[in-house]
């Protein structure tokens, strides 16, 4: 969400903007209508109607009493936002503070600790017992207070990145709290594994600079060559002391070959029928993928790609746009760093942009390939197959990778559009494959919907702004099968940021063997009798015993050899045999 659509005045009752955004908002091009039941859900705060397909939805925890005001339910004062994850514990971040959740049994989460301690979204990261929450209000205090800062001038205010020390999750500690001149819209926990001692936050300012006198150096004119505009924040953390965190960098990362900061788009309209776009002065995300040494920056008005192999000094390697976009948001690699998925938040997310007369190139995913010469190539868009309503705010927002080999598969939140689950294997043929959606939660325009809904264990995970938690399992269905969703589940991890990508890999089990094998049936990739010969292979090795049982995956692995050759599928041939040959050894 966009800091310009965060404090804009609001009218008494809710975040009713209708009148203002409609206006002379009618696009070319429509999202098509479709028989979908997500279009015509019922209003409802706690009995919305509901749409789900492919998905068992397993529990929804409302908002607990004091994090919503009864009176006024789509108030940013209580919004709920962006996730992180560790061991049994999901890290719920809002304009209130932070909440923790113990998702041990997924039917039932329960709240272990809740925090109030405003300033914001409050994105969270979090590595070992540190906990890192950003702060862009001009509300923040450096106490966690609650009063608010009344003067235009404060040392009371606190505008950047908080560290609290969670060890002890029943008394959480605010151990560091580093100050910036444009705040922490979101921030980026980057690590390096040559450095353990240490992790990183590139920091994502997307407010106002504030003013030199409350903190030195801050200042925006662009004729300065000290501006905040035109940068990002790179803050190293001793993660034994991280009292002692400082900013050590602030790479211009806008720069043209002359040194001009203001070296990318410049803001406004590509030409009659296209997007207004914002200018490049700010990155509200950026996606870190260490294994590759890449990240990938939504930054406004352009999509960067990143070398982070020096995580203290990010250098930009290539750049684009697309006059289909408003606001570059967030960005996702698929596993094998071979593409780049880009978000337009079209109207700061407050706004419905998922209507009927909406165009789907607008307020949508762009996917670009990636080259081995590290630059990126756009090759199509994804927007959710269905309309919405002119009272539901509706963007593309924030998701992840659910790991199911062989394919790039992504849940994503649309706020009030719901959450959406797609396969981008083939980045230039997007295909929606799963979904959940509720109705408006008012007659009227009011904040709403999924802020974002990542996989982590077997389950999606959903923030919803106004309602609470949810939680999601994957079901069986012509686009998946329930040997490549239990593929999925055996990939587990101990911690998971939103925009710190892991590699993902899969053990060597029979169940991801299994996986490849429905993914060549479904693309008949060879014929059926082979096909079925394979799984009979496959079926009576795992019932033999332990060495005769390796002999038979040594000697279906070597037949695959000739199967590749004759297969239109040769690559997912090759991975199948890969895991028989490691299940052999």
């Amino acid at each position: 969400m966009r800091y310009s659509s965060l404090f804009r005045p609001l009218p008494s009752r809710a975040v009713r903007m209708a009148s203002l955004l409609l206006a002379g908002v009618c696009a070319t091009g429509p999202l098509a209508a479709q028989a979908d039941p997500r279009a015509t859900l019922s209003v409802g705060f706690r009995n919305a109607g509901e749409a789900i397909r492919h998905l068992e939805h397993v529990s929804h925890v409302p908002k607990q009493a004091g994090w919503f005001n009864p009176q006024e339910i789509g108030s940013f004062d209580y919004a709920l936002a962006d996730l992180a994850f560790q061991r049994n514990l999901v890290f719920q971040g809002g304009w209130h503070g932070w909440q923790a959740w113990d998702i041990s049994n997924p039917k039932a989460p329960t709240l272990r600790k809740a925090f109030v301690c405003q300033g914001g979204q409050g994105d969270l990261s979090i590595h070992g017992t540190l906990l890192f929450m950003s702060v862009e209000d001009p509300s923040g205090r450096v106490d966690c207070g609650t009063q608010g800062v009344s003067t235009a001038v404060s040392a009371e205010r606190f505008l950047g990145v908080r560290i609290f020390d969670i060890s002890d999750l029943d008394h959480p500690q605010q151990v560091a709290a580093v100050q910036t001149c444009r705040g922490s819209h979101t921030h980026t926990l980057v690590t390096d594994t040559k450095d353990p001692a240490h992790v990183y936050l590139y920091v994502q300012g997307t407010g106002p600079v504030r003013s030199p006198q409350e903190l030195p150096g801050c200042t925006r004119a662009e004729s300065d060559t000290a501006t905040a505009l035109f940068r990002i924040e790179v803050i190293k953390v001793p993660v034994a002391d991280p009292a002692r965190a400082a900013i050590v960098n602030m790479p211009r990362l806008f720069a043209d070959a002359a040194g001009n900061v203001a070296g990318l788009w410049k803001g406004g309209s590509h030409g009659e029928g296209t997007q207004t776009t914002s200018r490049t002065d700010q990155c509200h995300d950026i996606t870190v993928y260490p294994a590759i040494g890449l990240g990938a920056g939504a930054c406004s008005g352009n999509g960067i790609l990143l070398d982070i192999s020096d995580p203290a000094n990010p250098k930009r390697l290539h750049e684009v746009i697309d006059p289909n976009f408003a606001y570059w948001h967030s960005a996702t690699f698929n596993n094998a760093g071979t593409s780049v998925l880009f978000t337009d938040e079209w109207g700061g997310g407050v706004a419905p942009r998922c209507r009927a007369t909406d165009k789907a190139t607008w307020g949508a995913n762009a996917l670009f390939t990636l080259g081995a010469d590290r630059t990126l190539r756009q090759v199509g868009y994804y927007k959710i197959p269905t309309a919405q309503g002119a009272n539901e705010n509706c963007v593309a927002h924030n998701g992840s990778l659910i790991p199911v080999p062989g394919r790039d598969i992504m849940v994503q939140a649309w706020y009030q559009g719901g959450i959406s689950v797609f396969d981008f294997t083939d980045p230039a043929h997007p295909v929606e494959i799963a979904y959940f959606d509720r109705g408006p939660i008012d007659e009227a325009l009011t904040l709403a919907g999924f802020w974002s809904a990542y996989w982590y264990n077997g389950h999606i995970v959903g923030s919803e702004i106004g309602r609470g938690l949810d939680l999601f399992a994957l079901q069986p269905s012509e686009f998946l099968t329930r040997n490549e969703i239990e593929a999925a589940k055996l990939v587990t991890a101990t911690e998971v940021n939103p925009q710190l990508q892991t590699r993902i890999t899969w053990p060597a089990h029979v169940t991801v063997a299994r996986a490849y094998l429905d993914q060549l049936t479904r693309g008949k990739a060879l014929p059926a009798a082979r096909l079925a010969a394979i799984g009979k292979a496959i079926d009576t090795a795992e019932g033999a015993a332990s060495s005769a049982r390796k002999a038979a995956y040594a000697l279906l692995a070597a037949q695959l050899d000739g199967d590749a050759a004759r297969s239109s599928d040769a690559p997912r041939v090759r991975l199948l045999r890969e895991v028989l040959r490691a299940m052999a050894r």
